[in-house]
């Protein structure tokens, strides 16, 4: 198919700075971040405005041409960058980035898909309100990314996922309609809650240009504490403390091993252990003040003293600044990224029923060593919601040897497999909010309910029937 009409047709549409053709200049569209997935495209397309979003997708209709929507190409499971077919787009909301309106009588905000979600969070605290999605990428991610995959992160248990902090969106159909879905309601039952479709659907259903955000009272203060455990289930019985004290005022509860906490204070500067020795499991917590902070901390220490007592923690630290908390969560958000230049590592993005956590921790641990003997589990993250990012690290000494890392990636199907069976085994999610992409469809396809599925199917197949939107995603 010669593309040189349709790609004229793009231009007269997003003008010259709307489009990009050169190879060179592509690639930032058509590779994920950490080179996993790559392919080719036609060319990317940066609209300004919803109407030449939906004026590009009537175009690409026309000419039978898939769209990939892209946000910041923050994902993990390759969602946001084409497959390998040939006579594709990238369609990039990143010149779509406005703060339209900020009402924190309302606490709502009004955002396009574009806006980076710092940028959100920074224009919340400017009137006193905050926006709580917080997660490693905020920096560069975008919000219509963070809705198209449900965005969860660190605050999940105080504010819920991505799916909880929207009251509308705006989204342009595969023809090239426009649904306007810009409520600023908390109540409206007038039939299907449409937005609930496309919030997750990692853009195969339609194209998020516009949303309504839910803000919240920013806390007057917060306390940060990191506390040793001997196991995870100290781990979650300490939480469970805490929460039965304070209830909502626990905003967040991360869980981290020692493998963790030893990876990232060797891999990443400027960091110290918060406690000496390295505990064998450490607890995360923040906890949001409303009111008083001094019959918060009063609280607080009270229910530290009690769990020491009944042996649940055996040490732990208080942040007696904002600095010292911010050098606590510097450590926990450093996990990744020190993984990494600690040697190959295969992922899991898994959740279980929280009261669980403890137990898929230990009979993963189990199941992953004897699957690859030597090799390190590394289970940390959300304990508070039970999202476990459950990544298992090559062995010692296969580090650095091309050969011993190459067969230990080799096996990374099959790990996959046996893991996630084991997650269904205990009524868990093979995917907790990193979404399925191109990298588990194929086992979503082998784990789902096969009811649940063909619904979905049906669903893709009346909001785009060509398959245009996001073709390879999901199924």
């Amino acid at each position: 198919m010669d593309h040189a009409l349709f790609l004229d047709s793009l231009r007269a549409i997003v003008g010259e700075a709307g489009l990009v053709c050169d190879a060179e200049k592509l690639s930032r569209y058509t590779r994920e971040w950490r080179g996993k997935f790559a392919s080719g495209a036609i060319a990317a397309v940066r609209p300004a405005s919803t109407a030449e979003v939906s004026a590009v997708v009537a175009t690409c209709t026309e000419y039978g041409i898939a769209i990939t929507p892209q946000g910041g190409n923050t994902g993990l499971v390759g969602g946001s960058v084409p497959i390998d077919i040939s006579g594709e787009i990238v369609l990039s909301l990143e010149r779509m980035n406005a703060i339209e309106d900020v009402d924190p009588d309302g606490n709502t905000m009004v955002v396009q898909a574009g806006c980076i979600l710092a940028q959100a969070q920074q224009a919340a605290e400017q009137v006193d309100r905050i926006f709580p999605l917080s997660l490693g990428a905020e920096g560069s991610c975008m919000i219509g990314g963070n809705l198209s995959t449900n965005a969860g992160g660190i605050n999940v248990i105080r504010y819920g996922n991505m799916r909880d902090l929207v009251l509308g969106l705006e989204v342009v159909l595969a023809d090239g309609r426009v649904w306007n879905g810009m409520n600023r309601l908390r109540k409206d039952n007038t039939g299907y809650d449409l937005k609930h479709l496309f919030i997750g659907a990692e853009g195969t259903l339609g194209i998020i240009t516009r949303a309504v955000l839910k803000t919240f009272p920013r806390p007057k203060d917060r306390l940060t504490a990191w506390l040793a455990c001997q196991t995870p289930e100290h781990c979650l019985d300490a939480l469970n403390m805490m929460r039965n004290r304070l209830g909502d005022g626990i905003i967040a509860g991360e869980i981290i091993p020692a493998i963790a906490l030893d990876q990232t204070l060797k891999q990443t500067p400027d960091t110290k252990a918060p406690l000496q020795p390295l505990p064998a499991w450490s607890l995360l917590v923040e906890v949001g003040v409303f009111d008083e902070a001094g019959a918060v901390r009063d609280t607080l220490d009270f229910v530290l003293q009690e769990a020491i007592s009944q042996e649940v923690i055996y040490d732990g630290v208080v942040a007696q600044n904002m600095s010292q908390a911010q050098d606590f969560w510097k450590i926990r958000e450093a996990i990744p990224s020190a993984e990494i230049k600690s040697g190959p590592s295969i992922k899991h993005d898994v959740s279980v029923p929280v009261h669980r956590v403890a137990e898929l921790i230990t009979r993963g641990t189990t199941l992953l060593q004897e699957l690859y003997p030597g090799s390190r589990p590394v289970p940390f993250g959300h304990l508070g919601d039970g999202n476990l990012h459950f990544n298992l690290c090559a062995p010692v000494d296969a580090v650095g040897d091309p050969e011993a890392e190459a067969k230990f990636l080799a096996a990374w199907e099959p790990i996959n497999r046996a893991f996630h069976d084991l997650v269904r085994e205990m009524n868990g999610s093979i995917s907790a909010e990193h979404g399925i992409g191109q990298l588990k469809k194929d086992e979503l396809a082998r784990t789902a309910d096969s009811v649940g599925l063909d619904v979905m199917r049906a669903v893709k197949a009346a909001l785009d029937p060509g398959n245009l939107l996001n073709p390879g995603k999901i199924f």
